[in-house]
């Protein structure tokens, strides 16, 4: 709280978001790249040491509590085997929708995800740059994995509380787009020196399903869940701390409810229809306009058909609808408090080129200080 009222004090002294200043300083701290618009692959910091964290095969991976550095904000990661999966529902299937077909084989490579939904702490601290003001409060110097963070592109400041009353301490980050998410990822990284990026929509099914073929990861009773899922019925209208209810049977919490979370996939409704017949690899429809964007897992607002395991939902203009700012922010949805994300880690590197598919669009950031006249 300290930190945070730290941050308050000064916000109408700084907007926190890169700019053309600390790029430069970025580029001479970071040996002439550019973090704020490069590839993650191409200035990735060494790892920092936690213990189980390295691998170089899936039979090596073991689940892992990531460190951010230069905080005091830890998080768990499990590992999650590669395989094959049917994708989507079949024609049976209670309360499914027609974007959830057909069901078509699907192979996925290991990776390792977020045990719980990214919390608030976490979210915060990159976008109020508390990370930085711890430093300045403790005159501790920047660590290499601090030095690459500090270039990558922070929010403007929110209007209002995005958390709307619902409460903050080990509860989901809500309320921002796909592209704060992506940056969100971006500095994870550059604070890890571990490649961390959203999951695609495939990765997301598979492992929510964790091997079963059932609507939900428990079985096909909406009755049930209540043991493993906020959602309408039982959510008193609001999101909740994560990890309160049962987990898959991969050890992953709230995949069902609590917040809708992110993937990389431009929502198309009839996606599936280009697979029909076909066994895809590592699935991905790259986003190439805000809207609509592909959420999946259903959230404390749904009824049960929503939060089950093939449910698809795109993001859509309203849910900014009071933003404030003009142009309207990149960073915000002002009326989407049941949207947040998790992270994925994949078992192999990207190369620079498929890393591109997976991280923000510099050229939309270039858009938007333009727009705003510059002033960030």
């Amino acid at each position: 709280m300290q930190l945070r009222s730290i941050w308050l004090a000064g916000l109408a002294l700084s907007a926190i978001v890169v700019c053309s200043w600390n790029t430069l300083q970025a580029e001479d701290a970071a040996g002439g790249v550019n973090p704020a618009e490069d590839s993650v692959i191409k200035w990735l910091p060494k790892p920092y040491p936690v213990p189980d964290a390295e691998a170089t095969t899936e039979a090596e991976m073991k689940p892992y509590t990531e460190v951010i550095v230069g905080t005091d904000i830890k998080f768990d990661m499990v590992p999650i085997p590669g395989g094959k999966f049917l994708m989507g529902s079949p024609e049976s299937e209670e309360g499914r929708n027609d974007d959830e077909g057909p069901q078509h084989e699907v192979v996925i490579d290991p990776f390792w995800m977020a045990k719980y939904e990214m919390v608030w702490d976490a979210y915060e601290t990159w976008s109020f740059e508390l990370d930085k003001r711890r430093r300045e409060q403790t005159h501790e110097p920047a660590t290499d994995w601090d030095k690459f963070a500090d270039a990558v592109a922070r929010p403007t400041p929110p209007y209002t509380d995005m958390s709307f009353g619902m409460g903050k301490k080990e509860r989901p980050a809500a309320c921002m787009t796909q592209y704060a998410a992506q940056h969100f990822c971006k500095w994870l990284s550059a604070k890890t020196g571990r490649y961390y990026r959203l999951p695609t929509e495939a990765e997301w099914e598979y492992a929510c399903r964790a091997g079963t073929t059932t609507a939900y990861s428990f079985g096909d009773n909406p009755d049930d869940l209540e043991d493993y899922a906020w959602y309408f019925d039982d959510s008193d209208d609001k999101f909740h701390k994560v990890g309160e209810k049962k987990p898959n049977p991969w050890g992953l919490y709230d995949m069902h409810g609590n917040v809708a979370e992110w993937v990389l996939d431009q929502y198309v409704p009839d996606a599936y229809q280009r697979f029909a017949g076909k066994t895809v690899k590592n699935p991905l429809i790259p986003a190439t306009k805000e809207f609509p964007i592909a959420v999946r897992g259903g959230s404390w607002a749904d009824d049960p058909e929503m939060l089950r395991s093939a449910a698809r939902r795109g993001s859509h203009p309203d849910w900014k609808m009071q933003d404030p700012q003009i142009p309207q922010s990149i960073w915000y949805l002002t009326d989407a408090p049941f949207v947040g994300f998790r992270v994925v880690r994949p078992l192999r590197l990207p190369s620079e080129e498929e890393a591109k598919l997976y991280e923000p669009d510099p050229e939309i950031l270039r858009n938007y200080r333009e727009a705003q006249g510059g002033k960030y």
